[in-house]
């Protein structure tokens, strides 16, 4: 029986960049591997990682880099809070919490930024002009 890094690795395609996982991937793209404890199957990333490096500390997950979900190169993963994490990635929150700048061109500033009970953000320039034509409009109308 080959040793599990052995077969492991028949199911990596070693690119110039990634080291991408060619056998079943979940819905998401990350590569699963049957574990060696039991019939369940784990993330290969993690299973390659923990094998390599240990397990993942308490609190941390591990971060694609690269941003290739079926990618189990180890150097191209880093254990980050969930928050690190979720701020890295594409997703609406993370990508809006990027944002330097309102959709009109004000930055961003503590001063310039309202920050909603909800945890969204508002631009104070913008809603004090929206607030301006708000009166003009009900003063044109009486």
């Amino acid at each position: 029986m080959a040793p599990p890094l052995e077969k492991f690795f028949r199911k990596v395609n070693k690119t110039e960049t990634c080291w991408l996982w060619t056998a079943r991937v979940d819905d998401w793209g990350y590569g699963r591997h049957k574990s060696t404890h039991g019939p369940s199957t784990v993330l290969a990333y993690r299973w390659l990682w923990e094998v390599l490096n240990g397990p993942v500390p308490d609190g941390l997950e591990l971060d694609h880099l690269c941003r290739v979900p079926a990618c189990v190169r180890p150097d191209h993963l880093e254990a980050v809070t969930p928050k690190v994490n979720g701020l890295r990635s594409n997703n609406f929150s993370a990508v809006n919490a990027r944002k330097t700048h309102c959709i009109h061109g004000h930055e961003f500033t503590f001063e310039n930024t309202y920050t909603r009970p909800s945890g969204g953000r508002d631009c104070r320039e913008c809603l004090r002009e929206r607030r301006r034509q708000h009166e003009a409009r009900r003063r044109a109308h009486t």
